[in-house]
């Protein structure tokens, strides 16, 4: 196995592409998740320490993203109290259902949330002085969808990015560079939040959390930068062809396939 110092270099590496993935397309599973596999910590464990260590992406990419934060106060009042409730629920559950249970279940999170990120999104806009009432249904399912992504964020930090992506890009008129720098402050908070239950639940393993964490932070700080600067169109289709490359391969280590 690696030494204590090379084990350091490989996580804060590692931590700086997921940092960036994570922030400019909610998928940073698709290299920390595996590789905290790789050195050989248990899936349960692996995702306390990606949750905990995804904390720091937060400090980096929430002061990177306050060009397009701006203005948009009243939606983040409801995306983020429904993040945080949600998260709490997840993280909970995370100790109640068997660990054998989470790995069989994850890779149909992640292969749906692929699936919904390639679907084309086809928005209204409005013209001057037209009124559009969004049906009260419509209004529910979409609180609703960002609920339970709060709650599987809690119950599984990462590829929650991509689950909260396929919802906002549904519900909100916005840029992709605006929602994705609200899912980046939403899913922030709600792993703050999931860290706290988690350090209530069981030891947090500091030595991967530590080196990851200053690797997310400076990933996360470029994220939201390069996001700027690239089509959104060609980002969301990396973020679902990823998210369903990762999918493949956690349905074939759950299941042996």
């Amino acid at each position: 196995m690696f030494t204590f110092g090379e084990l350091i270099v490989i996580l804060v590496v590692v931590g700086i592409v997921a940092g960036i993935v994570s922030t400019a397309a909610g998928l940073a599973s698709l290299v920390s998740y595996p590789v905290l596999l790789a050195l050989g910590l248990p899936p349960v464990t692996a995702n306390v320490t990606n949750t905990v260590g995804l904390v720091f992406t937060s400090f980096g990419a929430v002061p990177a993203s306050r060009r397009e934060l701006r203005g948009h106060g009243q939606e983040l009042k409801t995306l983020i109290p429904l993040t945080l409730v949600g998260s709490i629920v997840g993280a909970i559950l995370l100790f109640i259902i068997p660990a054998a249970t989470f790995a069989k279940v994850v890779p149909f999170f992640i292969l749906i949330a692929g699936i919904l990120v390639l679907i084309p999104r086809h928005i209204h806009i409005k013209q001057p002085g037209e009124i559009v009432v969004t049906p009260k249904w419509m209004t529910a399912l979409a609180w609703l969808g960002i609920f339970l992504v709060g709650a599987y964020t809690g119950y599984f930090g990462a590829a929650g990015g991509v689950l909260m992506l396929s919802i906002l890009s549904f519900t909100s008129a916005a840029p992709f560079v605006v929602y994705n720098a609200q899912k980046n402050l939403a899913l922030g908070l709600a792993n703050i939040v999931s860290a706290v239950v988690y350090g209530l639940q069981m030891p947090i393993q500091w030595r991967y959390v530590l080196p990851l964490g200053i690797g997310f932070l400076i990933g996360g700080s470029l994220g939201p930068r390069i996001v700027r600067h690239l089509p959104a169109r060609l980002l969301k289709i990396v973020i679902g062809i990823g998210a369903l490359g990762l999918a493949a391969s956690l349905f074939k280590s759950a299941y042996g396939l």
